[in-house]
């Protein structure tokens, strides 16, 4: 077989799912933009990741292959996998950018989540005081929880607003500049996140 040819009758296999001469399922590809047909954006069309992802369960799913040659079932396997994994992680727009990230070498940012952003410093330390306040039997610090869980959420929004025209930013330019503010931003978006569950949770107690 010659190296980029069908496994099965060694046409030119361009990159497909399926050979275009003789429509046999060939190893596929790992990269989750390619594997879907979509461009390598931070803003995609989810309409259409849904329509290629329902298309592609039908054509990939191992019961049509349980006839076919033992490479083919496997292929189906292993297409299938990547399939459910792409779909969880480019449907989510963080998960995306997250994926995005690690393809050009930014490594999620756990280390650096757990610093607290300098402008949070001040907040976050009554919030804490409260939270053990609450721990200890005082209802009376429930509103000041409440507001601050309101607070974190409108962070939250704003956070994501600024993810969005960040995301704008890559995918008109490719600029690596833009991807360092997209990681910081997962980062303190993470923290804030952090904190809305552990409000949350308090709250809920």
């Amino acid at each position: 077989m010659r190296l980029g040819s069908c496994w099965q009758c060694e046409h030119p296999a361009e990159n497909n799912l399926f050979c275009t001469y003789c429509n046999s399922l060939q190893r596929p590809m790992t990269d989750y933009f390619s594997f879907f047909g979509l461009p390598h954006k931070l803003r995609l069309d989810e309409t259409e990741l849904q329509k290629k992802f329902y298309q592609l369960s039908k054509l990939l799913h191992p019961d049509r292959y349980t006839r076919r040659a033992q490479r083919e079932r496997d292929y189906s396997l292993e297409a299938t996998a990547i399939l459910n994994n792409g779909y969880r992680v480019l449907r989510d727009p963080v998960l995306r950018a997250e994926y995005v990230l690690r393809e050009q070498g930014l490594e999620n940012g756990e280390p650096r989540s757990a610093q607290v952003p300098p402008e949070l410093l001040e907040e976050v330390f009554e919030w804490n005081m409260a939270l053990e306040e609450l721990r200890d039997g005082d209802a009376s610090v429930l509103h000041q929880l409440q507001q601050a869980r309101d607070t974190l959420r409108g962070m939250q929004r704003d956070l994501d607003g600024q993810l969005h025209s960040q995301f704008d930013a890559w995918d008109n330019s490719q600029d690596l500049a833009a991807l360092g503010r997209i990681r910081g931003l997962l980062d303190k978006r993470k923290y804030v996140q952090n904190l809305v569950s552990e409000v949350e949770k308090a709250l809920a107690a």
